[in-house]
């Protein structure tokens, strides 16, 4: 396995002002190196930055300062539609919140990222059942979003941002809204993506994760404070 950062942030900066004009500093100055197959974990307490720096790796969010590198690429001065393109082709995001749209069924949602590159609907249908029947979610494609449990919306989630074979899963808090039985279903999901080859980082302060992954990141007030190596990539 390559060894080559897939992801690689230099002295990267998000800032905000408040009501009374402060200047926040959400990110501030961090630069890191994610090797493409690996597992980074972004750790720290609320309000230290992760979830801004999760945006701002997955090119949602535009930095105040510093650059942004994806595959080797300055993506940082790329327009919105260059930004847009990568990652329908290259990230997959998944929300702390879900996202998911009520109107739609659980295979709907999966494929709904599938329309605007125009691929037919009995394609998209057949790449999202094949997807929520790897997920344990086979009986589930016509069901609604309110239909599901948490552990269920979630799994629709991670297929959508699968769906269309990105090189690297970014997922915000992810353990937030599940219950244990899932928590542990969501580990052994996210082992298996990386041993096919992808590169996940996700953020969380849930320790049921300190066991996991290749990289640890602590974030404090929006800085880098520590970077743990914990095991070397098969």
């Amino acid at each position: 396995m390559t060894m080559h950062p897939i992801i690689r942030t230099e002295n990267l900066s998000r800032w905000y002002n408040d009501r009374e004009a402060d200047q926040v500093r959400a990110v501030d100055k961090i630069s890191l190196a994610i090797p493409e197959g690996q597992w980074a974990i972004l750790s720290g307490p609320s309000g230290s930055g992760k979830t801004t720096l999760l945006s701002l790796i997955g090119t949602i969010e535009r930095p105040t300062e510093g650059k942004v590198f994806l595959q080797g690429r300055d993506v940082t001065e790329f327009s919105d539609l260059e930004l847009s393109r990568i990652r329908r082709k290259t990230i997959g995001i998944v929300f702390q919140s879900f996202n998911l749209l009520s109107g739609l069924s659980a295979w709907e949602n999966v494929a709904y990222p599938l329309i605007p590159v125009g691929i037919p609907s009995n394609e998209r249908h057949e790449r999202a059942a094949t997807l929520l029947e790897r997920l344990g979610l086979g009986r589930r494609l016509n069901h609604s979003p309110e239909e599901l449990s948490g552990g269920e919306q979630q799994r629709i989630a991670i297929a959508r941002a699968l769906i269309s074979e990105p090189l690297i899963l970014i997922a915000d808090e992810p353990t937030s809204n599940i219950d244990a039985r899932s928590v542990q279903t969501l580990i052994e999901l996210l082992s298996e993506l990386q041993m096919e080859g992808k590169t996940i980082v996700i953020s969380s302060h849930d320790q049921v994760f300190r066991h996991c992954g290749d990289l640890l990141f602590h974030l404090d007030k929006g800085k880098l404070t520590e970077t743990v190596l914990r095991k070397s990539s098969p």
